[in-house]
């Protein structure tokens, strides 16, 4: 069964040092990219171990938008590949991959006139053309259309109807959350074979291997590998002292959703005159609504938990008022979180995408990108989260040629995660909880052995009792700030962290013994 706990944590560690011959690959970092690679690997048959000095989706990959999207953003800049992939990989993920934890979300944008509206409804059109390209059926992903002031209204309430002529509509991916998928990719993973350890800090990190820290006893081993892969993303340069990584920081502010009068749709500002810049602000799971995002240099010492200053609040705040009846202001902003994009300077030597090369070039780029040290070790680099399973393909296609080592081929395109096949049980419980596991929403109630599992957790915050017990028992969380922060995302609004927090505090003394 793909279940991660503290025990399963513990024999895996158990295992990889006591372990005479070396593992096929070591990934070292638990973000998408690293579990992604885990879960390639281990289902082309080959023996795998995935450490993560912190927990799962500790670092940039539970801070992005939410969005598993088809790439408009990058078709309006010119670059037609990467947002050809985009689609391509947002097409595995919605119908194949994950469905459960992605579902279509419309966006709006207002038609107030002006020169701007037809190049967008050309550039939206435009992107539906990759969508078909990709296979995915417009009963998923409906093709842009025209909305009435009425109907845009609807969707958008807080939208100002000053010179309002409606709406232009187009629809995308929307993760329930981005942590959850990093989860859920980890759990099929270990479903596969793979030893999956959190918490665990590799150093001398090499093409063969690496010394392993149990942080949580300090225990150290050393463990062999015939490949290693370093998925650190933005830490990269801590394992590959040779990598050059330029983070840009992405900013989101959080609001109450009742502050935008519970939209049931995206809505999407263009920045001034641009056509390929957009404010958003989106829906989202647990009564709230995100306004993002912003994108500026994040020079210096990479922080775990990055912050926004108050320049990126500042500059939402004014890109999104214009386009209200009223204004927000700070007091109606309850919860930001920053991500750290982890964007690949070529001019210091990352390799240009392409198995086994190390060429240096001249930019810095949201492509993916593989590097391959003179003594074996690859890196994986830049990405998005859109396109994780393609990055990770590529890394394990470039570790495979390196090692000189047969393996499957990649069948990750048509692997279902957990949760992904719908369960009849799923029938009659909360919404909430099918959204967030799917076919897997009946185990989470039917293993669970705390008292009231259904009961939410603290009014006002749709997470279950048996949701807090299921993090620990099958998700791999080992404390409080792994389950508000990781696995509920509960953590994003430090009200209701602390609000929660006693009760959960409870549950894992239970759990836990």
């Amino acid at each position: 069964m793909a279940t991660l706990s503290p025990s399963t944590r513990r024999r895996s560690l158990e295992y990889l040092a006591s372990r005479a011959e070396p593992v096929d690959l070591l990934v070292v970092g638990g973000g998408i990219t690293g579990v992604g690679v885990a879960l390639d690997a281990a289902t082309r048959g080959l023996s795998v171990a995935l450490v993560e000095k912190g927990d799962l989706a500790a670092g940039t990959s539970r801070w992005s938008s939410k969005l598993v999207h088809g790439g408009l953003r990058y078709l309006a800049k010119g670059d037609i590949r990467i947002a050809r992939e985009s689609a391509v990989e947002r097409h595995h993920l919605m119908t194949a991959v994950a469905p459960h934890l992605i579902a279509p979300l419309r966006q709006i944008l207002p038609d107030r006139g002006g020169r701007q509206a037809p190049v967008i409804r050309f550039g939206l059109r435009a992107g539906d053309m990759l969508r078909r390209n990709a296979g995915t059926p417009a009963s998923l992903l409906p093709p842009p259309s025209g909305l009435s002031l009425i109907e845009t209204l609807a969707r958008c309430p807080t939208l100002s109807p000053t010179a309002l002529r409606g709406g232009i509509s187009t629809t995308d991916g929307q993760l329930i959350d981005d942590a959850r998928l990093v989860v859920a990719v980890a759990r099929t993973a270990a479903g596969y074979g793979a030893s999956i350890c959190t918490h665990t800090r590799a150093d001398r990190v090499d093409g063969r291997g690496a010394t392993l820290t149990d942080t949580c006893t300090g225990e150290s081993f050393d463990i062999g590998a015939r490949m290693v892969v370093n998925a650190t993303g933005v830490w990269s340069g801590e394992v590959d002292q040779a990598i050059a990584v330029t983070p840009s920081r992405g900013t989101h502010l959080v609001l109450d959703a009742a502050t935008m009068g519970n939209p049931t749709a995206a809505l999407t500002i263009p920045l001034g005159g641009s056509v390929s810049r957009f404010v958003f602000t989106m829906p989202a799971q647990l009564g709230r609504v995100y306004v993002g995002i912003t994108d500026v240099a994040a020079p210096g010492p990479i922080p775990d938990v990055p912050t926004p200053d108050s320049s990126e609040i500042d500059f939402l705040l004014d890109a999104l008022n214009p386009a209200l009846v009223r204004p927000i202001d700070r007091t109606d902003i309850i919860g930001t979180f920053s991500g750290l994009r982890p964007l690949v300077d070529r001019r210091a030597g990352a390799g240009d995408g392409g198995p086994g090369t190390s060429t240096g070039l001249a930019d810095v780029s949201r492509r993916h990108h593989i590097r391959v040290r003179g003594d074996g070790l690859v890196s994986v680099l830049g990405g998005k989260l859109t396109t994780y399973r393609r990055m990770a393909q590529d890394a394990v296609d470039a570790a495979l040629a390196t090692a000189g080592l047969a393996a499957g081929d990649c069948v990750t395109t048509t692997t279902p995660l957990v949760g992904a096949l719908r369960d009849p049980r799923e029938q009659g419980l909360p919404t909430s909880l099918v959204q967030r596991f799917g076919g897997e929403a009946p185990t989470v109630v039917d293993t669970s052995t705390v008292d009231r599992p259904l009961d939410l957790i603290t009014p006002g915050i749709d997470v279950t009792r048996a949701e807090i017990e299921f993090a620990v028992t099958h998700e791999g969380a080992l404390d409080v700030e792994d389950v508000l922060h990781r696995r509920t995302r509960i953590g994003l609004v430090d009200r209701d962290a602390e609000a929660a927090r006693p009760e959960v505090e409870k549950i894992l003394g239970y759990v836990l013994g």
